[in-house]
């Protein structure tokens, strides 16, 4: 897909597991069970999902999936699976290499969206993409790095405090589109603090890469919300405001998270949101 100056392809970078319950807030099973079926331990199949923007000048890369640094533990838990994909593969097969990554755009801190933000080399953890600056909110750096008893087990600072003490971990400018008039950033709270989702867009085509706003296309109609989320109730205000325009707009909303499709555009009927076209790649 070519969008303005930049071609876009999405990259998986992996397969995991997490409560269908959890994932789906007070949605009951029957009804979320029906798109996204559990296995025996209630748990449903996912995957990290990120974009790629090639221009003449840079290769962006927006958030990084679950990496590698797991132990055997977390890799039961949850199913962690890398025997399909992973993101130097997917990478390697539109052909980059981690050292051309120019820039590294993070939706928030969270494990499955900056695990691979850094890896294991030499007795220490170092920056993944050893040629690029990463960015942030400030606010989700400042969140992630004092996290509460809730939510802490989700920011690991091997994952981060590296790119602070190499010097490449850098904060957006709110007030300016990213690099140029083709990304804009997308405040988002109710998730976590400070997420921000990243809109690429031209004349023709707008892209919404959706970070845990919406996860899956599952998670298109309003009062399917994670029960992960810190503020289920911005969560909510957050959707009311997007999704109107994303149908009168026609946006392809991208999803991090969905084993089954890469994007979909939103429908609108007098019983709400829900999915539109479904697109298994961009």
């Amino acid at each position: 897909m070519k969008i303005g100056k930049y071609s876009v392809h999405s990259l998986l970078s992996g397969g995991f597991k997490l409560d269908g319950g959890a994932m789906f807030g007070i949605i009951p099973k029957p009804l979320w069970s029906k798109t996204n079926p559990a296995d025996q331990l209630n748990r449903i199949s996912l995957v990290t999902r990120n974009l790629l923007l090639v221009s003449a000048s840079r290769k962006i890369l927006i958030d990084t999936g679950m990496g590698g640094k797991w132990n055997d533990r977390a890799k039961e838990i949850y199913e962690i699976d890398f025997t399909k994909n992973t993101l130097e593969h997917s990478l390697t097969e539109v052909g980059v290499v981690p050292s051309d990554i120019t820039d590294v755009l993070l939706t928030h801190l969270h494990f499955d969206h900056t695990g691979g933000s850094t890896k294991w080399e030499n007795g220490k953890f170092v920056p993944a993409f050893p040629n690029a600056n990463y960015f942030v909110a400030k606010e989700n750096f400042d969140w992630g790095s004092n996290a509460t008893d809730r939510d802490k087990g989700s920011y690991l600072k091997e994952n981060f405090q590296p790119l602070i003490e190499n010097g490449i971990l850098h904060f957006f400018n709110e007030k300016e589109n990213l690099f140029d008039d083709e990304i804009e950033l997308v405040p988002i709270n109710g998730h976590t603090i400070g997420q921000r989702l990243f809109k690429i867009f031209d004349t023709t085509t707008t892209l919404l890469f959706c970070g845990d706003l919406f996860p899956t296309s599952s998670h298109i109609p309003l009062p399917y919300i994670m029960g992960y989320d810190l503020q289920p109730l911005i969560t909510l205000s957050e959707k009311k405001e997007i999704l109107p325009v994303a149908v009168e707009e026609n946006w392809k909303l991208v999803f991090e998270h969905d084993p089954f499709f890469a994007a979909a555009t939103v429908a609108k009927s007098e019983k709400g949101f829900s999915v539109g076209e479904r697109f298994e790649t961009l």
